[in-house]
């Protein structure tokens, strides 16, 4: 899931580059990006740092694992000969 924290700063980064005549505007047009910028990542699907290096671990895991039975195999088929 996407940090709020990370969307309010952006949004405030944003807001920070309105105009000084708008800026009276400036605090529901950052609301309004913050509800922008949360609907577009989660129609994005993206996924956080940490649960990305979660999903690499498993799939490293996974890999040496693989690597492992297909060396086992490899035995096996040469000892059937």
């Amino acid at each position: 899931m996407i940090n709020p924290s990370k969307i309010e700063e952006i949004a405030k980064q944003i807001n920070g580059l309105v105009p000084p005549g708008l800026k009276a505007v400036g605090d529901e047009f950052e609301s309004k990006v913050k509800q922008v910028l949360q609907a577009q990542l989660n129609r994005m699907d993206v996924v956080n740092r940490e649960d990305f290096d979660v999903q690499t671990q498993v799939l490293q895991r996974t890999r040496e694992k693989l690597q492992a039975l297909e060396e086992k195999v490899a035995a096996l088929e040469e000892k059937s000969k």
